[in-house]
């Protein structure tokens, strides 16, 4: 079955073996926030006199720094596995460590690979004062930096590129998959929820001004109330639960109509709360098209996930990586997209999510083979997969 991103995979791991800076597709430009402009061909602030460290074309190793495994299964499903293969075929020394939450722990990893010879972190930080940090000591040791997947905002000494999706395209698409859905609950006003991501990621802020820039226009038209808009701090999915049961209290008899939880765990909480009350299904968001987000869709308690091509963009940062460690110019992979971190502009490798619901999952994630329905189709999920024999 065809991929629908084998184009860009190939085209990435053919430029690791020639050694070349090809750039994969970018995505349409999006409007643009002051925390994530749009794409310019003006060039990026240059680094200090002070980072402007000597290389050695592949001298060193690339060190992988993740955030934890209990926001989103995605960074050790998914993540690692897809960076252990990248490297691996590239032929490239590389470290793969997780802070599982702790900020000072992965400030101490990053100085721990830094000692061990990392000459480029690929950096996904846990809130951007630490991550500034790491930045800021990966330059004064002479090596180079990534922002994978987070941007490090209001920092000149700025990672070198950033890799990640166009985020607040990530939460429009919630937003136009949802709003439909919640039209069509015919309620004046419609009761809606924003239940979104941890305040010091500077993601949750572009996701929510996705799907608020969507909804706003029915609040302000009275057609939608705004019932309670809500981050869960470090993406915790268990005070997700508390934070959505004390909503559901506040909101007594009146209820909650629809709900844009910011990712697949969110959403399972959500989810998690209604049925604890034997309530019926709403109108739920997501994001990261995880297994139990897919579950959660098939059967229905969960309209949508945002399906970012994981693979792809591991692959992406992953060419950024070796160029950086052969002493190449990253920043021409962005192909001329910048974003500013609130200090300087820093190259803008972006790729396009895409929203999945029940009537595109078998196109879209199965058919990339982000997920099986092996996987998917277990226990009590089995009844809403196709026959077996169809899959």
């Amino acid at each position: 079955m065809r991929k629908l991103f084998s184009g860009l995979s190939l085209f990435v791991l053919l430029a690791l073996v020639v050694g070349g800076c090809a750039a994969p597709a970018a995505a349409p430009a999006a409007e643009a926030p002051a925390a994530e402009a749009a794409a310019t061909e003006a060039p990026a602030e240059e680094a200090p006199a002070a980072e402007a460290a000597a290389c050695t074309p592949g001298e060193g190793s690339i060190a992988v720094l993740l955030p934890d495994s209990a926001s989103s299964a995605r960074w050790e499903n998914d993540d690692r596995r897809y960076f252990e293969e990248a490297f691996g075929a590239a032929g490239v020394e590389f470290s793969i460590v997780n802070a599982e939450g702790d900020a000072a722990n992965q400030q101490t990893q990053a100085e721990q690979a830094l000692t061990n010879g990392a000459k480029v972190i690929l950096l996904v930080n846990l809130d951007s004062g630490s991550g500034a940090a790491i930045i800021a000591k990966a330059k004064e040791a002479g090596a180079r930096v990534i922002d994978y997947d987070r941007l490090t905002i209001d920092t000149a000494s700025a990672a070198d590129v950033y890799v990640s999706f166009d985020n607040v395209a990530v939460g429009r698409a919630m937003g136009e998959t949802l709003e439909p859905l919640i039209d069509a609950i015919g309620k004046s006003p419609t009761r809606v929820v924003q239940l979104n991501g941890s305040p010091t990621d500077n993601n949750a802020t572009l996701f929510r001004e996705g799907y608020f820039s969507v909804a706003q226009p029915h609040y302000d038209d009275g057609s939608w109330e705004l019932v309670a808009d809500q981050a869960v701090p470090q993406w915790d999915n268990q005070q997700a639960l508390v934070i959505f049961e004390q909503i559901l209290t506040d909101a007594g008899e009146a209820g909650v109509d629809a709900v844009f939880a910011a990712n697949d765990g969110l959403a399972n909480s959500v989810i998690s709360a209604l049925k604890a009350r034997n309530l019926s299904p709403v109108p739920v968001s997501g994001q990261d098209a995880t297994v139990a987000g897919m579950q959660n869709v098939l059967s229905g308690w969960q309209s949508m996930s945002v399906y970012k091509p994981i693979k792809a963009e591991a692959e992406a940062a992953a060419a950024a990586a070796v160029a950086l460690l052969n002493c190449e110019d990253a920043g021409a992979l962005a192909e001329g997209n910048l974003i500013n971190n609130g200090m300087v502009d820093v190259p803008f490798i972006k790729l396009t999510p895409v929203a999945v619901t029940a009537d595109n999952l078998a196109e879209t994630v199965i058919a990339d083979g982000f997920r099986t329905w092996d996987e998917l189709c277990v226990g009590e999920y089995e009844q809403y997969c196709p026959p077996a024999d169809q899959r």
